[in-house]
């Protein structure tokens, strides 16, 4: 999704040639993945020529929402506070990355 938001409308070849940069990336495989993010909704295509043309149906921020909303109901029982927690016990976050938390919950306070 982060490559189709990027480029606003994509071919697989598209989002092939931009994965492939930082990782590896099957022409079939991006193509199936597509195929299953417009089942879902998140994307639809058109025809260009012989070529479908990918784009967004959803907001990046509302698929993240969603995305965090459904890690919360499936891993931590709907709770924000037990996430927080396990991020900080298992991850390894320097000081400056905690200051920063701590900066945001106290923004959040006011």
């Amino acid at each position: 999704m982060d490559v189709i938001w990027e480029l606003e409308e994509a071919s697989v070849r598209d989002v092939t040639e931009v994965l492939r940069k930082s990782q590896s990336a099957a022409y079939k495989t991006v193509q199936t993945m597509l195929r299953v993010l417009e089942t879902k909704g998140y994307v639809e295509h058109f025809v260009s020529g012989r070529t479908y043309i990918y784009k967004p149906l959803v907001e990046r921020n509302k698929a993240r929402t969603a995305a965090i909303n459904q890690l919360l109901s499936n891993f931590f029982h709907g709770s924000p506070q037990s996430l927080v927690v396990n991020l900080l016990e298992d991850e390894a976050l320097d000081a400056s990355e905690i200051e920063q938390i701590k900066d945001l919950i106290n923004k959040s306070k006011t």
